[in-house]
């Protein structure tokens, strides 16, 4: 394999040589003056409007972002329907999302994009995403369902979550500034600036967050949150007014670090019911640290009206190090190392035990390019694309030995050596192809499309005892295949107001390179319903239904595996998943001098296995046809009612979760297996002060409930308590 620092900057270079010659993509005139880029980095725009959409598609904007100003990505998504949302450190910086029953760890089933540019840190060698983007810097996020995917791979199942960062302002200076704190130790301040000259625009964000955490560390305490610095800035450059053709080139840069206190080691169900907000005193040591940098170049070009093509070349570089306990006095967490570590913090002996904190330090690289030319005909709108990717994971590992001792400190007595526990690179390389043309006959609409992906993927491992990497590795494991998948879609107008849609797709996700039968993820997926929008009013219903013909379960941590298992891709073979999504919006008395929004989501899901067989992955294990499939609730409900009136806000937000079993089965969960349903409810009010000014408060989890959000190695993790958080914003 190249070297991926060269091979980035041959990308790089290559990408700006070719923007500046011919490259280019359609814009969305956002001014008299000035085209912008949101049309290339957006999935919803002019050409594609969220309302004609042939599948599920649904996008929560700035203004909606700014009612609870949610920092947690889990939280702001919760109110799409067809989202699940599986919480696990009670701020959302692993957040674990998936769309209609492809499962939540780690993300590792949707496409997460930023700006149009796929977002995790090895999306093909090594889907779960330990790094997400910084949810509350985000300007707007868009969700996509359905057969319309078919432009944004690898993972076109579910569908894609697609982020959109900070837009230069239109005005010559424009900013705000956006301060608050709140319990536990929570502080956030958010600021950005920036505008347009005549060729030259700029803008510059700036976000960090912080908290100390709502866990306390039996016998020595200490800080259990985390501080995330996150900061962004663009360039924009535009052609001259006497230019043959209009075209726009940009330049971001963003860089994001992370220290979070946090543990794989919950509590068993007697510790939770008594103090569910405690942590073992054996992971005292437990911390994550992570950087991440981004290039990422746009260069668009108008030919005429009727041809564009845009151009993005991107590098992702990010690395972490979760620096946590995974065995204590000898036994791993999954199998009774959580139930020693509770038993001597009950009664702590003379005799210190051994706890094992591994250094699970990766190394992550993604980046590639990509285009896409648009031609507009009389009824037709034809986009043809191409992306080159390379992304790999190094992981470089060792493990440290402490004696936790009576007084329930942990003491280092043995240093590990850097590269004995995990020493190897996952990579792959990926070609995708994808052609659609939207087909207009008064009416009706269809969308054709078809995208092509070839991938190869390889693991080199040098063993625990080669850390030097010397010479050839003790296996060199590589897979090459290829995928082909059409998609058909089609809508109807009614009238002005109803719309019915339908549509038809084959589902992929690659096969990583622990899949030891090398065998990629396929479905065939289905879809229809209606959409109804007339002045305050809309409503969207569709029933879907995904026949996977193999399913994939990535082993990580987060699902409780241990050391032999960890990625490993394990294959499940026939897995059926139906359901319906429905939403409303209302705003009653909008034209009045007091207005109530109300807005309601509602998901259901049937999700099982259709085959009988044996596994090692712990959320499956030995499965019998008609079991349901774990960690997904069969119905969810999201409700929110607000009051507004011309200097002021109250919004009441609700979220429903159905019970959810933990591991596959059927009947009854047993209370081992079982993550209780919960409903949880936040508040948010807002003052406007003037038009620039504005003060704020939120109430996260307002009635205090204790919940549990996931039973990782088997044991009991919380949700955060009731939170009140107060802010002013300045906007200028």
């Amino acid at each position: 394999m190249p070297n991926p620092k060269t091979l980035s900057l041959s990308l790089l270079s290559t990408a700006l040589l070719t923007a500046l010659s011919t490259s280019s993509f359609a814009q969305e005139i956002q001014g008299d003056e000035h085209a912008s880029p949101m049309e290339q980095i957006s999935i919803f725009g002019k050409r594609n409007p969220l309302n004609t959409v042939p599948g599920s598609g649904h996008k929560i904007t700035q203004a909606q972002l700014d009612t609870f100003k949610y920092t947690d990505i889990m939280r702001t998504l919760s109110s799409i329907p067809g989202v699940y949302i599986q919480e696990e450190d009670g701020y959302g910086l692993r957040p674990n999302l998936g769309m209609r029953g492809t499962g939540q760890n780690r993300s590792e089933k949707v496409t997460i994009m930023e700006d149009g540019v796929l977002a995790a840190p090895a999306p093909y060698a090594s889907p779960a995403a330990y790094y997400f983007p910084t949810s509350g810097r985000m300007q707007s996020v868009e969700i996509l369902k359905g057969s319309s995917t078919v432009k944004h791979g690898p993972r076109t199942t579910g569908g894609v979550i697609n982020m959109l960062s900070r837009q230069i302002p239109e005005e010559d200076l424009a900013g705000k500034v956006d301060v608050a704190a709140g319990q536990d130790g929570f502080g956030k301040l958010h600021a950005y600036a920036g505008g347009q000259g005549e060729r030259v625009g700029a803008v510059v964000d700036l976000y960090r967050y912080q908290a100390d955490g709502f866990r306390d560390i039996n016998g020595v305490g200490g800080n259990t949150g985390f501080t995330k610095n996150d900061a962004l800035a663009k360039v924009i450059i535009r052609s001259d007014k006497d230019a043959n053709f209009e075209q726009v080139l940009e330049f971001k840069i963003k860089y994001s670090d992370e220290t979070s206190n946090e543990t794989y080691m919950g509590l068993t169900d007697a510790d939770f019911a008594a103090t569910p907000y405690a942590r073992y005193s054996a992971s005292q040591k437990d911390v994550m640290n992570t950087e991440h940098k981004q290039l990422q170049i746009n260069h668009m070009i108008d030919f005429n009206d009727n041809l564009t093509l845009g151009t993005t070349a991107y590098h992702n570089d990010f690395s972490r190090n979760w620096y946590k306990a995974d065995k204590v006095d000898g036994d791993s967490l999954s199998k009774g190392g959580i139930e020693n570590a509770s038993a001597f913090d009950k009664n702590p002996t003379s005799e210190p035990i051994d706890v094992r904190v591994k250094a699970n330090n990766r190394a992550y690289i993604s980046q590639g390019i990509q285009t896409e030319l648009n031609w507009y005909l009389d009824n037709h709108e034809l986009s043809l694309g191409a992306r080159y990717h390379e992304d790999e994971m190094d992981r470089f590992q060792w493990a440290d030995h402490y004696d936790l001792n009576a007084n329930q400190v942990m003491t280092l007595k043995e240093s590990g050596t850097p590269g004995t526990d995990s020493n190897r690179i996952d990579s792959a390389n990926a070609l995708a192809l994808y052609v659609q043309d939207k087909i207009q006959l008064g009416n009706l609409n269809i969308t054709a499309g078809l995208r092509y992906e070839d991938v190869t993927t390889n693991r080199l491992d040098w063993g625990k005892e080669n850390v030097g990497r010397d010479g050839e590795p003790k296996k060199d494991i590589s897979n090459s295949f290829s995928a082909i998948l059409p998609s058909l879609s089609a809508t109807y107008q009614l009238n002005s107001d109803w719309l019915v849609l339908a549509g038809v797709q084959k589902g992929f996700s690659p096969a990583a390179p622990g899949n030891a039968d090398r065998q990629e993820e396929e479905s065939w997926n289905y879809e229809a319903g209606t959409r109804f929008n007339t002045g305050e009013f809309s409503t969207e219903a569709i029933v879907f239904y995904s026949d996977y013909s193999n399913m994939h379960g990535n082993c990580t941590a987060a699902q409780g595996c241990d050391d032999e298992n960890l990625d490993n891709q394990y294959n499940a073979g026939e897995v059926n998943v139906s359901g319906l999504e429905f939403s409303l919006g209302y705003k009653f008395n909008a034209s009045g001098s007091v207005n109530f929004p109300v807005k309601l989501a509602y998901t259901y899901t049937n999700a099982e296995f259709t085959n009988s067989f044996e596994s090692d992955f712990d959320p499956w294990g030995d499965v019998v046809e008609g079991d349901k499939l774990p960690y997904l609730p069969e119905n969810m409900l999201f409700a929110s009612a607000g009051m507004a009136g011309e200097s002021w806000e109250l919004t009441l937000a609700a979220r429903f979760t159905d019970d959810i079993r933990t591991t596959a089965g059927q009947g009854n969960i047993i209370q081992d297996e079982l993550i209780e349903a919960k409903t949880i409810v936040d508040l948010s009010g807002r003052y406007f002060i003037s038009e620039a000014q504005e003060v704020y408060l939120t109430a996260e989890n307002l009635f205090d409930e204790k919940y549990v959000t996931t039973k990782v190695h088997g044991s009991n993790f919380s949700g955060k308590p009731m939170t009140v958080t107060v802010g002013y914003s300045y906007k200028f």
